[in-house]
């Protein structure tokens, strides 16, 4: 593996920072689900740990590859975080 660039490490301080927030809220809205049995929180919480997986996979895979086919790993990156935020949207907009 070659030596790591600075923007390499921002790429990666960035995806670190994104996971740990996104966890934190999936942390939020599990524990929400537990206090209230509400559907909205565990549907916000598996919309939110979407996300971060596909942020993680994304850093993981691009660094794998040698950032190789960028294109491929965006777009099944953004397909990815898509779901995760659909998932987000019909915890908000659901109504009981």
């Amino acid at each position: 593996m070659a030596e790591l660039t600075t923007p390499d490490l921002l790429y990666i301080a960035s995806s670190i920072a994104l996971s740990l927030s996104g966890l934190a809220m999936v942390a939020i809205a599990a524990d929400a689900y537990l206090e209230t049995e509400r559907r909205e929180m565990l549907t916000l919480s598996i919309g939110f740990c979407i996300v971060v997986a596909a942020a993680i996979a994304t850093t993981v895979s691009a660094f794998r590859q040698d950032f190789a086919d960028a294109v491929l790993l965006l777009t099944v990156n953004y397909a990815i975080t898509t779901v995760g935020y659909l998932f987000i949207i019909a915890s908000v907009v659901r109504r009981d």
